[in-house]
């Protein structure tokens, strides 16, 4: 009977196809489902032969214990090279702040009434 190893709906594209991967890598029987047209079916893979159940996931627990520390490592990455760029380029930060605030002050002269 077949077993639901885990639910797609929502999953981003690039998970998608590195669980695919490791389940081909590791000869796991599985197929994919879809959510259908309406969105209200149950997207995952599922496995054929329920035997394989421990093995699926003991390695989904793995590749999801790596896949969240390297999202990590990107999101610090991302989170540096921001504040890195503040430091580096103080005037130009500034300057953008400084057209933002000019937009919205623009941008609100008609509702605030200071143009008389």
């Amino acid at each position: 009977m077949p077993t639901l190893l885990i639910k797609l709906n929502s999953a981003p594209v690039d998970e998608v196809a590195e669980i695919y991967d490791l389940l081909e890598s590791n000869h796991i029987d599985f197929y994919e489902t879809d959510s259908g047209r309406w969105g209200i079916s149950v997207a995952g893979f599922w496995l054929r032969d329920e035997s394989q159940l421990e093995l699926a996931q003991g390695l989904l627990s793995d590749y999801e214990q790596q896949r969240s520390e390297r999202v990590q490592e990107e999101y610090n990455e991302l989170r540096d090279s921001f504040i890195k760029r503040l430091f580096r380029q103080p005037l130009m930060i500034f300057f953008y702040l400084l057209a933002i605030l000019a937009i919205f002050y623009i941008t609100l002269i008609p509702f605030l009434g200071l143009l008389n």
